[in-house]
This record gives C-alpha cells, structure tokens and sequence, in this order.
C-alpha cells in the first residue's frame, strides 16, 4: 500500500477523535500484513487514567478482529481536529506496538501530510525493549540469564 493511502485514512479519521478536554485529536491508520487498514482515534474521558490513545485503539480494534501481524501506523494530530506537527506515540503505545511488531521491522509514520512525513522503526523509538521473546523459558543448553546480553 502507499504510504499517502495510508496517511489519508489516518488525516481522514482525525476530525472523529473524541476530545472535548484537550482538544488534540490524534487518528492513526494500521496497516496489517495482509493489506487491511484499522484506522483509531484518541478517546478522552473526564478522569484522564481511561483515556486511550488513537495507536492503541487502532491495535485493538485489529486484534480484536483476529489480526496479528502488521506493517506500520501512520499517527498524525494537531489542536482542533487539524494536522498541525508531528505526532509521535506515548511510552505505552510503544509497547503496545512492540507486543505484536518485529521491532526491526515495523515502520512507524509521523505525517503531517500526504508528503510531509518521517518515518522510523519501532526499534528507532523503543531500544533496548522489553517484550514477549523475554518471557520465553531460556535454552538451558546455553545456560545463564537471558537477558545478560542487555
């Protein structure tokens, strides 16, 4: 898919964020590696903590219709419903996306529009993560911690 198609779908879901505190929409697109778009909003809520972020919303609603596997988000938000810098992703949407991405892999898409962008890998804004491989039982055959090479 292009990166401007995918882009579109997120600068198009932007005006249905749901913000009436802070006013800054965030919409993402997430793109799964069978070519299926999940787009996702920013959902405030009067006592903050329930809030979720457009990137998590947008995993959700894929993994909540069996997909595993994905490509990239686009994130893109601004005051007001409008696109107005660039968006990057909050701590826990980074280890929500590192849930489910290789991190060397997975690309994630700062837009402001169709052609201004920057794009990173999850591996670029998360290093040195913490994800599923460290809860696999170690090879006992190599012995020793398995997070020793950190």
């Amino acid at each position: 898919m292009e990166r401007k198609t995918l882009i579109r779908a997120a600068i198009d879901a932007l005006p249905t964020a749901y913000t009436p505190y802070s006013h800054f929409h965030v919409a993402a697109a997430l793109l799964c590696k069978d070519g299926t778009v999940y787009t996702g909003i920013n959902i405030e809520n009067a006592a903050y903590t329930p809030t979720v972020c457009a990137e998590r919303s947008a995993f959700f609603r894929a993994v909540n219709e069996g997909k595993r596997e994905f490509e990239a988000i686009v994130i893109c938000g601004g005051m007001n419903g409008q696109v107005s810098e660039y968006c990057a992703p909050c701590g826990v949407c980074r280890q929500v996306m590192r849930e489910f991405c290789d991190p060397a892999a997975f690309k994630i898409i700062l837009a402001k529009s169709e052609t201004e962008y920057k794009e990173f890998t999850l591996e670029e804004l998360l290093p040195v993560s913490f994800g599923p491989d460290n809860l696999r039982e170690p090879d006992t055959a190599e012995g020793g911690c398995p997070h020793a090479d950190v």
